[in-house]
């Protein structure tokens, strides 16, 4: 099993660099486009994930990723829910975060009290199919995919961006491979290539393995792992969903 260590200040080393979160100010600039753009050098979404949720504010704005594990239930990053549930949607199960699926208002925000993850409750549930959130996240090495709407080119305001979910298969890296990880709680993930990875904009979306044969929630985005505001340029730190099963399910009901 992958070596863990445990370091202290890891909300601090996400503000350092504001996550990965896309800020409304870049929304706004292209209302065309709203906020939706891709993984860095990943490619279009290859099939169709049921629990892929864009967080938007009231007025269909993508700013961050989630993911659906119940009806009415979804996990996403705590730099992603600000101050709570007012004026807060997700559009969940489509390819396109301004299209399709369902849109539903956010009713409640529970956040962690030390690691980068919040549960929202949806005001009600949706039809779509939920992800089921594995045992474990998994050894170093082991074979994952990222989902997400961040950006495809690698700093802020960078240019227009598309609105087509899109993909990336990657792996797990050592802890020591990342900066300001919290080893029990975090992943540290690959970026192919030395040049992709999650972005602004794919902040609380899914990392996910294959279980079976069917896709499982490991890991949900949370920063840089190498302390750069420009992505892709060294792993990404995750927070590890799976070490949250309890909590979940003290939040949400077993």
């Amino acid at each position: 099993m992958r070596t863990r260590s445990l370091i202290v200040g890891v909300l601090a080393a996400a503000t350092a660099i504001g996550g990965l979160t896309l800020p409304a100010a870049a929304a706004a600039a292209n209302p065309q486009d709203e906020a939706s753009s891709r993984i860095v050098n990943g490619k279009p979404a290859s099939e169709n994930y049921p629990f892929m949720a864009s967080l938007q504010g009231s007025s269909g704005s993508h700013s961050c990723g989630a993911s659906l594990i119940k009806a009415d239930w979804v996990v996403t990053a705590k730099h992603c829910v600000g101050s709570g549930a007012s004026g807060m949607q997700f559009r969940i199960g489509t390819q396109t975060h301004n299209a399709g699926g369902t849109v539903v208002k956010a009713d409640k925000v529970v956040t962690h009290s030390t690691i980068d993850i919040a549960l929202v409750k949806l005001a009600n549930p949706v039809k779509e199919k939920p992800i089921a959130v594995a045992d474990s996240a998994g050894a170093d090495g082991t074979a994952t995919r990222i989902i997400g709407w961040g950006l495809t080119c690698p700093t802020r305001g960078c240019g227009n961006v598309p609105v087509q979910l899109q993909e990336l298969d990657t792996k797990i890296r050592p802890d020591s491979a990342c900066t300001g990880i919290s080893g029990a709680q975090e992943i540290c993930t690959d970026n192919p290539g030395g040049n992709s990875g999650a972005c602004y904009g794919d902040s609380g979306g899914p990392q996910v393995k294959k279980v079976g044969g069917a896709w499982q929630l490991i890991g949900a985005t949370s920063r840089s792992g190498n302390g750069s505001p420009t992505c892709a340029t060294g792993p990404s730190i995750y927070v590890d969903v799976t070490t949250f099963k309890d909590w979940i399910a003290q939040n949400t009901g077993a």
